[in-house]
């Protein structure tokens, strides 16, 4: 996503002596109730199956016993220590009373979710040392009577989900060639969707599907076209090989069109000049036909990116009303600070429009037909400039999800604005497993006292901002939001996890936890008690930024280590 200064090659040994088995304390789970399709496309409220709750991507639960009203009663219920160092993000998965939490360097947990005792914990044997610029995890997947973690050594594991036993293990790509996987897997239809990431490392994005129940291969789309295939000529020569296009976030499903949309990461090498075109389909929405992978629709947000903005977060599906008429959308908070409403088809996605959210200056145009936009040349990064534009490189939003709640019908953003960058354009030969974003970055900001990090409430309807509430700390924080009429999210560097008001953005309640949360909230009930549940534990781009600001204003800003979850209620 964004660039490190040097290659990263970490060892496994901090976690490898905790462990000497794959599972550890383990206990079989009584009846384990199977994930099919159906419970996928249409949980339980009770249940938060998926990495949003549900395949949509709405982020949104309509469970209501914690509400505006007795907020201010949510206390810590249980907390769980990962024992790992480093950013935790992945969302608690919850199936009748079972939680499922990964950590930094592929350790995953089964947990009681109502007392937070352990169940079982499964290490993946990571190889000594392994290539990954992002030591992160985002989650599993819950399919059939198993639980999926993809890995940093570009591997899907299947576990039995009453045990933690491994049922297989399949390599998707080669490590040492830079391929490493940090998403939660998309399951549905019989697969286990992954793409990869690696992007900064020449690699050539994917997304492959697996079989649920062998992990046998069942079809593998590349982001990147090579000869033959439709796009290819947007590269030019061989440039294609070393592309990018990586797929970070896990993607979301139409059941109505069969389709799995993903985002897409930035090109390789970095600056746009040193392979002229379109670069399809980099920075882009692409819709995979699930039984084959085709590439039935896409659209590109910014063509020959230069700026580092991944597009990798996957558009919300939500209904859209302009003009009177309603219709299927994919919105999508850009990194490149465009807040886009897209309309899916069969076929094809459509352009509706594009509104800038943050300040933005690279962009001269956006097309109202297409959408393609058109660039200042003076906001363009180029081979042997240095060049300054905003947002910087982490975006106006970057992985951290939005959120959309069909009671208030409003869309949430985490936010950071007031950031702006330089990148200076080098010439980069390609090593394999070796950095190849031939750049050089400097961070910025237009008023350092100024405020970064926000969240932003979006009427899609009316297409304008309604509310928005600001933090001095940038925001790093995924958003859940409830039929309690709240929000609830992190992502700060004063490790507060915090509620708003979902319709007025009024702060409602905030807890200091031990680090700061990157981790994105879910929330559940056992035996119709209602939890919400967030992993805390500050690190990978978030802890990045935090050094960066810090040089800017002359802090030094500390945040403390370690990963934990936590898990609140109201009392009895």
């Amino acid at each position: 996503m964004h660039q490190r200064r040097q290659i990263s090659i970490f060892t496994t040994s901090l976690i490898s002596c905790l462990l000497s088995v794959a599972v550890i304390g383990q206990t079989t789970i009584e009846n384990y109730n199977s994930i099919t399709d159906d419970r996928l496309i249409n949980p339980e409220e009770s249940n938060w199956l998926s990495y949003r709750g549900t395949l949509d991507g709405w982020g949104y639960s309509g469970l209501d016993e914690i509400n505006e009203n007795n907020i201010d009663e949510l206390e810590p219920v249980w907390t769980f220590s990962t024992g790992v160092l480093g950013g935790h993000e992945s969302p608690p998965i919850v199936n009748d009373g079972v939680m499922f939490i990964t950590t930094p360097g592929n350790l995953l947990y089964a947990i009681e979710a109502d007392s937070g005792d352990l169940l079982w914990r499964y290490q993946h044997n990571l190889p000594e040392s392994y290539i990954a610029f992002h030591r992160t995890n985002r989650g599993v997947a819950l399919y059939g009577d198993k639980v999926y973690m993809a890995t940093l050594d570009a591997r899907v594991v299947a576990l039995d989900a009453a045990t933690g036993e491994k049922v297989w293990d399949k390599a998707v790509q080669d490590n040492s060639f830079g391929y490493y996987i940090t998403m939660a897997p998309l399951a549905i239809e019989g697969k286990i969707m992954v793409g990869t990431s690696g992007g900064e490392l020449g690699i050539r994005g994917f997304v492959v599907a697996l079989d649920a129940e062998t992990g046998d291969e069942a079809w593998r789309t590349y982001t990147v076209p090579g000869p033959g295939e439709p796009g290819n000529e947007s590269w030019p020569g061989e440039s294609w090989r070393t592309g990018g296009a990586a797929v970070w976030i896990p993607g979301h499903y139409d059941d109505e069109l069969g389709l799995a949309y993903f985002g897409t990461g930035n090109p390789g090498p970095w600056i746009g000049d040193q392979r002229p075109g379109d670069n399809l389909y980099t920075n882009s929405v692409i819709a995979l036909d699930v039984n084959n992978g085709e590439i039935r629709a896409h659209h590109q947000y910014h063509w020959n990116g230069s700026w580092d903005w991944d597009e990798v977060s996957t558009p919300i599906l939500m209904p859209v009303e302009r003009a009177g008429r309603e219709f299927n959308a994919l919105v999508h908070p850009g990194r490149n600070g465009y807040l886009w409403t897209l309309e899916r088809h069969a076929d094809r996605i459509g352009f509706v429009d594009a509104e800038p959210y943050v300040y933005q200056n690279a962009f001269s145009g956006i097309d109202p037909e297409t959408g393609r936009p058109s660039y200042d040349p003076n906001h363009t990064p180029a081979t042997g400039e240095s060049v300054d534009f905003c947002p910087s490189l982490w975006g106006g939003k970057d992985w951290p999800p939005a959120a959309y709640n069909p009671g208030t019908g409003l869309v949430y953003i985490p936010v950071n604005e007031n950031h702006c960058g330089v990148i200076e354009g080098r010439e980069v030969t390609y090593m394999p497993g070796s950095s190849y974003t031939g750049a050089r970055t400097e961070f910025t900001l237009r008023d350092p006292e100024g405020n970064i990090g926000e969240i932003q409430a979006w009427d899609m309807n009316s297409g304008e901002e309604v509310w928005s509430v600001e933090f001095q700390s940038h925001n790093w924080g995924g958003i859940l939001t409830t039929g309690g009429n709240l929000i609830f999210s992190g992502g700060t560097s004063d490790r507060f996890f915090r509620a708003h008001d979902a319709t007025t953005g009024e702060e409602v309640w905030r807890f200091r936890t031990n680090s700061g949360i990157i981790g994105v909230p879910s929330t559940y009930s056992v035996n119709g008690k209602q939890y919400v549940a967030v992993q805390s534990g500050w690190g990978v781009d978030a802890a990045g930024m935090t050094a960066r600001i810090d040089q800017q204003r002359g802090t030094r800003t500390f945040v403390p280590q370690g990963g934990v979850v936590w898990v609140f209620a109201l009392p009895e």
